[in-house]
């Protein structure tokens, strides 16, 4: 089979799953540290970009891949800083908790961060205590 036709059967199979041919596709390879990893970044913009950004997207729009990444930009679940914090502790879905390679203090940062960019304009700021009564 040529190139050409098995990457029109590949789009033809993304498109009949309903997405569209500008929906961005997570590569989530290596994006999952083991759990005895630590991040080592220290403000919420570069642990954005070293953990989160492979599945959610460079500006946060979310994608499909092996799973579905929602978007962050512009999303209303974020209003209470309580929600993002509990996902990132704990995990949902096929979201891994990669809180727990995270001090509280990381993982504050990386909630206000995404709380304050991609469209989000929640200016309430989580605390690293808010996360240690969250663990």
């Amino acid at each position: 089979m040529s190139n050409h036709r098995k990457y029109t059967l590949g789009l033809a199979t993304l498109l009949a799953a309903g997405l569209s041919a500008g929906t961005a596709l997570a590569d989530s390879a290596g994006a999952t540290p083991a759990r005895s990893d630590t991040v080592t970044q220290k403000t919420g913009e570069d642990i954005y970009t070293h953990v989160c950004q492979a599945c959610h997207m460079p500006e946060g729009e979310g994608a499909v891949g092996a799973g579905k990444y929602p978007p962050l930009a512009k999303n209303e679940n974020l209003e209470s800083a309580g929600y993002p914090i509990y996902i990132i502790l704990h995990g949902q879905k096929g979201m891994p908790p990669v809180g727990e390679m995270m001090s509280d203090e990381q993982v504050a940062a990386v909630v206000n961060y995404v709380r304050t960019h991609f469209g989000n304009d929640y200016k309430d700021a989580a605390t690293a205590e808010d996360v240690k009564d969250a663990r």
